[in-house]
């Protein structure tokens, strides 16, 4: 690798003006170090090559041989030498041009990249934002939406290679990483783009992952950020969605800021009044001790919406079996779930103990 680009890409653009020009070319970086030649080019002489590199001519035609500088802001990247021929040193120059624009862009990229990272990381000021954008030539007025995706299971291959691919930074997109574990997109918008649209991609990263990458994934996405300002925000709302996910919701693959109900809520608790909540609603006995039968019931009856009936039909279970449960659950706890307050008060208690448990598992 020489800085900002590899050898294949200096050796691709040389090869090319040589089979446009004829003109035989050699490049070296900044350590003298050949990095390709095309025809018989053969080496240049050493002396002349480190006089020319400690030097501050951009050109010079020295020893039959033209050379020519590569620099990036004021330091030499890499050296242009051309054989003797009429148009060497044009063609010679030429190559130079190229090489310096290709470096110019990928410095660009890495750039973006930098600014990006630290803007998701909220570690700017609000003038340097808006200055940095405009130096790097990103539109701050753009709506955008920061997506977070993390495998489910360890990688099995280039999971942000194959994430790079499906978004295009001519539109504004960019794809990032702030760790080793999670995929950053930060998604341009266009003025229609609503939440159905957020929820479709999403679900095609989440498509993509398992089909190219062989990675089963979970994605969280943020609100939507109506400037460059609000990117910063809308990282950690997705954040936030993904650990929130994970407690409450962990067969979602999905996510959004906006429908994390009251599992939002809960994850914001502080950990004393959630010990005080379950001791109050479960007493001396722990969930744990409650029988999984039971809590299996429950679950089914919260989805059926409290609907003795459905629940009853959908478990295989006779209708005076479910009441059974019920009321044994009733005797455990002093809830009765047909009862709407108590029911709710026993979901949110239920959904505290995941959060707890989650804390434990991750301190």
């Amino acid at each position: 690798m020489n800085d900002m680009i590899n050898d294949r890409v200096i050796d691709n653009c040389i090869k090319e003006i040589y089979s446009i020009s004829g003109t035989e070319l050699l490049v070296t970086d900044k350590a003298g170090r050949i990095i390709t030649k095309t025809g018989s080019m053969t080496e240049p002489d050493r002396d002349l090559l480190d006089d020319f590199i400690g030097g501050y001519d951009e050109i010079s035609e020295t020893g039959g041989r033209t050379y020519v500088r590569v620099a990036n802001d004021g330091i030499t990247s890499l050296v242009v030498v051309a054989g003797s021929g009429n148009d060497s040193a044009v063609f010679a120059r030429l190559a130079a041009s190229e090489l310096k624009n290709i470096i110019a862009a990928s410095w660009d990229r890495v750039d973006k990249n930098s600014f990006f990272q630290t803007l998701l990381l909220d570690n700017m000021l609000l003038v340097d934002i808006y200055n940095s954008a405009k130096r790097l030539h990103i539109d701050t007025a753009q709506q955008r939406c920061v997506f977070v995706v993390e495998p489910v299971t360890p990688r099995k291959n280039d999971l942000i290679g194959m994430i790079r691919e499906l978004f295009y930074t001519e539109a504004g997109d960019h794809v990032t990483a702030v760790d080793d574990d999670r995929v950053v997109v930060i998604k341009a918008l266009a003025g229609d783009d609503g939440q159905d649209s957020l929820e479709e991609t999403a679900r095609m990263l989440v498509d993509m992952a398992g089909s190219e990458a062989m990675s089963d994934v979970r994605v969280s996405y943020g609100t939507i950020a109506e400037d460059i300002e609000g990117v910063s925000k809308s990282f950690r709302e997705a954040k936030m969605a993904l650990d929130v996910g994970k407690i409450f919701y962990p067969m979602m693959r999905t996510i959004s800021y906006g429908t994390l109900g009251v599992g939002r809520l809960i994850y914001q608790l502080p950990v004393d009044l959630c010990r005080t909540f379950i001791k109050e609603i479960f007493g001396d006995n722990t969930p744990e001790e409650i029988d999984g039968e039971i809590l299996a019931t429950v679950d089914k009856f919260f989805e059926n919406n409290l609907n003795v009936s459905e629940t009853s039909r959908q478990l295989y279970i006779h209708r005076n079996t479910l009441l059974y449960r019920i009321e044994k659950l009733q005797k455990a706890t002093g809830l009765d779930i047909r009862v709407f307050d108590d029911a709710l008060t026993l979901k949110i208690a239920l959904m505290v103990v995941n959060y707890m448990e989650y804390l434990d598992e991750t301190s």
